[in-house]
């Protein structure tokens, strides 16, 4: 028998979870179980999922949504469920959600996710979705080729086996972004969206182009270094990898000089510090690291340079050579 479990990753936003979880009791067609996976919450998370007999916890350090997500996928897998059915504890299922998004003759390994709509309107996008605004617009039952993890999203038991998990280093910020190319072009496998399948979720509230703060925004650091984790798993080879990963960060220093309003200098000087993070696969930064190295002032002795030294760089250049020799 095909067994389905929700799987919910939570940081110290009890209500909101509390809210998520009522919509999965009153789902038309139940789950078989709810697993939430708590990143080490400081908040009532804790005493309020000890008091939720019908819910299986898993309480670990706080690991980002990637971490979370590696976690109860991994649980899922081993423990035999056939369907997956991920969400972050900010947004909800509607009633029928779960039963619509079952319902479809798809192949299993088809990526399904549910249309993702404003909590507040309940009619439009949070994010593009083709090219439909609001859900009132949509002319077919699966739209095919999009998907928005992980807001909904139902991964078949198939897909874990073939493509594995979530990266638990990225921490937040791509992560999600980095799976989903990892299944739908890494490994060829279709994704849809199930337009009568609805998840609400808060609006969209970030955009790189606003003036954020440099003492106190630690997740630029993950914006920043985790899009070169994104680029290669969109990209075919480590070259085309590279020299996206390339373009961003020079589009990010334009954006940097013409839409930030503060600390352009600073800021110009700490895309860097994930940048080279990024290219020696290191994963060490967390939230407190980075709002200590931020706050201890400037990068005055701050030079990416030393730290590729001339032979990893001339290492990095013969490994790109030769990639870019493979694929001829």
């Amino acid at each position: 028998m095909e067994k389905v479990i929700a799987v919910v990753v939570t940081y110290n936003r009890q209500t909101l979870l509390s809210e998520c979880i009522t919509a999965l009791r009153n789902q038309s067609r139940t789950p078989d179980a709810i697993l939430v996976v708590n990143n080490g919450s400081t908040d009532e998370t804790e005493s309020w999922l000890l008091a939720q007999p019908d819910l299986i916890t898993i309480t670990q350090k706080n690991l980002g949504s990637s971490g979370g997500f590696n976690t109860g996928i991994s649980w899922a897998y081993k423990n035999g469920y056939t369907w997956i059915w991920c969400m972050d504890d900010d947004g909800y299922p509607k009633e029928d959600a779960l039963e619509n998004i079952l319902a479809p003759e798809l192949d299993m390994l088809c990526l399904r996710n549910c249309a993702v709509l404003n909590k507040e309107d309940k009619k439009s996008f949070v994010w593009k979705t083709k090219d439909y605004k609001t859900i009132d617009a949509v002319d077919c039952k699966i739209i095919k080729g999009i998907g928005h993890p992980f807001n909904g999203t139902m991964l078949n038991r198939n897909i874990v086996e073939r493509v594995g998990l979530p990266k638990p280093t990225l921490f937040l910020w791509g992560d999600e972004t980095e799976y989903y190319l990892r299944i739908v072009k890494k490994n060829n496998i279709p994704v849809c969206t199930i337009a009568d399948s609805i998840h609400y979720h808060p609006a969209a509230g970030f955009t790189y182009k606003n003036d954020w703060n440099y003492l106190s925004t630690w997740k630029m650091y993950f914006y920043i270094r985790n899009r070169f984790h994104i680029h290669k798993a969109r990209y075919n080879t480590k070259v085309m990898a590279f020299m996206n990963y390339c373009c961003f960060l020079l589009a990010m220093a334009g954006v940097i000089m013409v839409y930030q309003k503060t600390d352009k200098m600073k800021k110009l000087r700490f895309i860097f510090w994930p940048a080279t993070d990024a290219f020696s696969n290191n994963y060490l930064a967390t939230p407190q690291t980075i709002l200590t190295r931020l706050n201890e002032g400037p990068f005055v002795s701050f030079n990416p340079l030393p730290k590729i030294s001339f032979r990893n760089r001339m290492t990095l250049f013969s490994l790109l050579r030769r990639d870019r020799t493979a694929t001829v």
